[in-house]
Parts: C-alpha cells; sequence; structure tokens
C-alpha cells in the first residue's frame, strides 16, 4: 500500500505541476459559475410569482434553497463531469505509453496491483479536488441565504448530494483510467471514455421504449436513474453498491489489462 500512495503522490504532483489541471479547475468554477447564477434567477423569479399569485402555483421544488438552487444544480454539475473526467483520466497510462516510460515502469519492483491503485488514488484526488470548488456555492448560499426555519440549507441533502457526486465522478474516472490502459494516444482514451459514458448515463431514455422487465433492467443500469436518489439527498444503497461495482470491476479490468501487458 505505501507503494500505491508513492504513486498516488507522484501523480498529483503531474496534475498540479503542469497548466492542465489549472485550466479544468478554471473551467469548472466558470461554467458551473454560469449555471449557479441561473438556478438562482429561476428562484428568484420563482419566489415573485408565488408573492403575486400564490404559492399554489409554485412548484413544490422552489419553496427552499436546497431543492430550487442545489438539486438543479447538482444536475448541471454532472454533466460537467461528464465532460471534465475523460481529460483527466487520459493521460494515466497513455501518457506513459506515449513517453515510453511504460516499460520501465513494467521493469521496476511494483506489482501491477499497486500501480493500478496508485494511478487511481491520484485521478481520485484530482476529481475530488475539482469537484470540491464548487462546495463554495452552496457555503454561499448560507452565508447570505435565509429561511424562516433557520439555516437557508439543508447540509444533509447537501453533503449526500455531494457524495453522490463523488461517487459519480470516482466511478468516470475508474472508466477512463481502463480505457487509458488500452491505449497511448490521450486523445483517443478521451473520446472513447466519453463515448462510453454518455451513453451509459442516458440509458434510462432507452429504457423508456422497452417493457417490463427489460425496462427495469436498463434502468437500473443507467448511471443517470442511479443518481436520481442521491442527487435529492436520498440515502440509496441499491445506488451506492452500483456505483462500487462499477469501480471495483473496471479496476479489476484495469488490472487485468496492465498485468497482461506486463508479460506481453
Amino acid at each position: 500500500m505505501r507503494t500505491a500512495l508513492a504513486i498516488a503522490r507522484k501523480e498529483l504532483s503531474i496534475y498540479f505541476t503542469t497548466p492542465w489541471a489549472y485550466a479544468v479547475f478554471t473551467a469548472m468554477l466558470a461554467v458551473s459559475s454560469f449555471f449557479f447564477v441561473n438556478s438562482l434567477f429561476d428562484f428568484q423569479r420563482a419566489q415573485e410569482m408565488a408573492r403575486t399569485y400564490g404559492w399554489e402555483r409554485i412548484p413544490q421544488e422552489f419553496r427552499n434553497l436546497t431543492d430550487g438552487v442545489m438539486v438543479p444544480f447538482w444536475s448541471t454539475v454532472v454533466m460537467i463531469t461528464l465532460f471534465v473526467v475523460p481529460f483527466l483520466s487520459m493521460r494515466l497510462f497513455a501518457e506513459e505509453k506515449r513517453n515510453k516510460t511504460f516499460e520501465l515502469l513494467m521493469t521496476a519492483p511494483v506489482r501491477p496491483v499497486e500501480i493500478v491503485l496508485g494511478k487511481y488514488l491520484g485521478g481520485l484526488g484530482i476529481i475530488t479536488t475539482t469537484l470540491g470548488l464548487t462546495i463554495f456555492f452552496p457555503v454561499l448560499l448560507t452565508v447570505f441565504g435565509k429561511a424562516d426555519a433557520g439555516s437557508a440549507l439543508e447540509w444533509s441533502t447537501v453533503l449526500l448530494g455531494y457524495g453522490g457526486l463523488l461517487l459519480w465522478g470516482a466511478t468516470c474516472m475508474a472508466v477512463g483510467m481502463f480505457i487509458s490502459s488500452l491505449t497511448e494516444s490521450q486523445m483517443v482514451a478521451a473520446l472513447v471514455t466519453f463515448a462510453v459514458l454518455l451513453p451509459w448515463m442516458l440509458l434510462q431514455g432507452l429504457a423508456q421504449a422497452t417493457e417490463e422487465p427489460v425496462r427495469s433492467f436498463i434502468s437500473y443500469l443507467s448511471f443517470g436513474a442511479q443518481l436520481q436518489g442521491l442527487m435529492r439527498g436520498v440515502l440509496d444503497l441499491k445506488a451506492i453498491v452500483f456505483f462500487c461495482s462499477v469501480i471495483f470491476f473496471s479496476l479489476l479490468l484495469s488490472h487485468r489489462t496492465v498485468e497482461a501487458q506486463r508479460w506481453a
């Protein structure tokens, strides 16, 4: 485990000593800020309509800041993450192969499982940092927002929502790392990762055109369907097991790929 942590520290240092990570951070904050402000404007308009026409004409989700602002905001961050993670995960193995340092890594006294875990932990660190930057927005609402019940936000829902975002980011990173282990082209790794994750996210829409029990099965496999409960503050153990299973399976495939290439 000490070796895996050393590899993770090396990966994180590579991320933070190149402009690419800071470009991703800037893009994440810029795009997130735009949609956060847009959600705030929608919430404000709903409040003004409620004062004019009465609360019975206003959708239930606009009754509080958590449901009216943060839940739509998380849906946006989920899609941003879908675009960001392929460009963070693409270099994990592909860059090593392109720079011809992968062979050197394979001859070092390091087990394949330690390489995979180390690189994944490094990738997990950078995606956690990227998503963690958006915690600024609920903090801002807590400081400046108002609510009759006390706190402007339901922080139990907020923390569970961010837990769901982290699970989603960790899953995307695991899938992206596996695809990166298959190629030496970073751009190919990024594009294939996106091409895998996007349809997987949209499987729920495909399920609507099918009949039971196929519909339930396809919906269960959809990232979007699994994220719905977590994004609304519902602790869904089934969703947690699903994401952890995808992460484990992706890491297992990455390990098998690295092990096969070691003896090739």
